[in-house]
């Protein structure tokens, strides 16, 4: 283990961590290619959500190399379950972040990897394996869209934003409340893309991402990747996002922008 670790500041993983969390959506794009917009059975999960053999398959290709390589690091994925939870290290894994759109054949779903040390997201892969878009957020350094460095944009103001969020449908009554506030304000707002939404924000085209209901899987990769390409994301409350956040995520490319959406959404109730 060859990461950087002083307790007084967050850990920059090194290169070698970096190239395995690249692996590791690898060998789930791999799988995933060979599904995409094919004929395949849709399963319902005990929250009626979709799940399909992809999303199965892709998670057991990732442990199967992080069992092999780090195997004392812990692992939480969306498919197969938590394994080691209190391990230094943690692996948050989303094999298809927006299974909805993977169904239905739009390229705007995502492969998430992130590692946590102790806590805190360092490292966030988004992939695409359709497209072949990679945005790498690395806890240090900048942020890279397929090698590049990824930049977001100045919005000061909500009147000149684009807010993103992935359906109205992930609001309770109370959250969606709070989200009309914000969207009534920007100028444009837009519906669906999942992780993508994020890594368009770190790389300039989208200016504000609000959603609710998300899991630790769902948002941990997105960390890294929106605040090293100069954005911010919080919970609605401001606080960072870990392990213990509520699931309500909000994501900006402007501090300014940032904190007039805090402002809009308040501290409401839970869903």
């Amino acid at each position: 283990m060859t990461d950087s670790n002083n307790t007084d500041q967050p850990v920059t993983p090194s290169g070698e961590t970096v190239d395995l969390a690249c692996r590791l959506a690898d060998a789930a794009g791999t799988v995933i290619r060979r599904y995409f917009r094919t004929p395949f059975a849709v399963d319902d999960k005990p929250d009626s959500s979709p799940v399909t053999v992809a999303d199965r398959e892709a998670e057991a290709a990732i442990r199967s190399i992080l069992a092999a390589e780090r195997p004392d690091d812990g692992i939480v994925g969306e498919e197969h379950g938590t394994t080691n939870p209190d391990a230094e290290w943690l692996w948050v894994i989303d094999p298809i972040d927006g299974t909805k759109s993977f169904i239905t054949g739009r390229p705007t779903f995502g492969t998430l990897v992130a590692l946590l040390h102790r806590g805190v997201p360092v490292l966030g892969v988004i992939d695409q394996p359709i497209v072949g878009d990679r945005w790498i957020g690395v806890e240090g350094r900048p942020t890279t869209l397929n090698g590049k460095a990824a930049r977001v944009r100045a919005c000061p103001t909500l009147g000149r934003a684009t807010l993103n969020t992935t359906s109205p449908d992930l609001f309770g009554q109370h959250d969606f409340t709070a989200f009309r506030r914000v969207a009534d304000e920007v100028k444009l707002t837009m519906y669906g893309g999942d992780c993508y939404a994020y890594g368009l924000l770190a790389a300039g085209f989208v200016d504000l991402v609000i959603e609710a209901g998300l899991k630790l899987y769902d948002f941990a990769a997105l960390v890294p990747v929106v605040q090293g390409a100069g954005g911010i994301m919080t919970d609605w409350t401001g606080a960072p996002l870990g392990p213990g956040s509520d699931g309500r995520v909000l994501a900006a490319g402007d501090i300014a922008g940032h904190t007039e959406a805090l402002r809009r959404l308040g501290v409401m109730p839970f869903g």
